[in-house]
């Protein structure tokens, strides 16, 4: 799990305890850099023996996961964006769920990087309101985009 800017690690501990509570792993990194999050998944899966993971980032850590999977291939087996943006055409096809609020000002280019990403288990999950990234958590949509989460971690994993 990889936090927006004005957020932390600690901020993802009810997703996190929620994840946890549903038999998965979670595991939400301070350092949200592309090189710390590819090591993150190296130790799950090498240290850990975790078998599937799902990178989740938000805002700037979706950035940064986005580049975390295209600079290493088998990072991730899934993918999870909410208010991320970027180039897609590097991604491999494994399953991806991309994020936004429909009022944000993201809703068009995230319904164009489920499109235009590889893979045919690509979905968008456009939200009411204008909530960006981990804050849609904290709106009446929270409940929502937590359930559409567990349903993507267990269908694929």
């Amino acid at each position: 799990m990889a936090h927006g800017a004005i957020y932390d690690a600690a901020s993802w501990k009810p997703q996190a305890q929620q994840i946890a509570q549903n038999g998965m792993v979670a595991l939400a990194v301070e350092d949200t850099s592309a090189n710390n999050l590819i090591a993150a998944v190296d130790y799950l899966k090498e240290e850990r023996n975790v078998q599937d993971v799902a990178l989740m980032g938000a805002s700037a850590g979706a950035s940064a996961a986005l580049q975390a999977a295209e600079e290493k291939s088998g990072v991730p087996d899934q993918l999870i964006l909410l208010s991320g943006s970027g180039d897609v055409s590097g991604l491999e096809s494994y399953p991806k769920l991309f994020v936004a609020s429909e009022g944000e000002g993201l809703a068009e280019e995230v319904r164009e990087m489920t499109e235009e990403a590889a893979g045919d288990q690509n979905k968008v999950l456009i939200l009411p309101g204008s909530a960006h990234a981990q804050a849609i958590f904290e709106t009446d949509q929270g409940g929502k985009l937590m359930q559409a989460i567990l349903e993507r971690l267990q269908k694929y994993r």
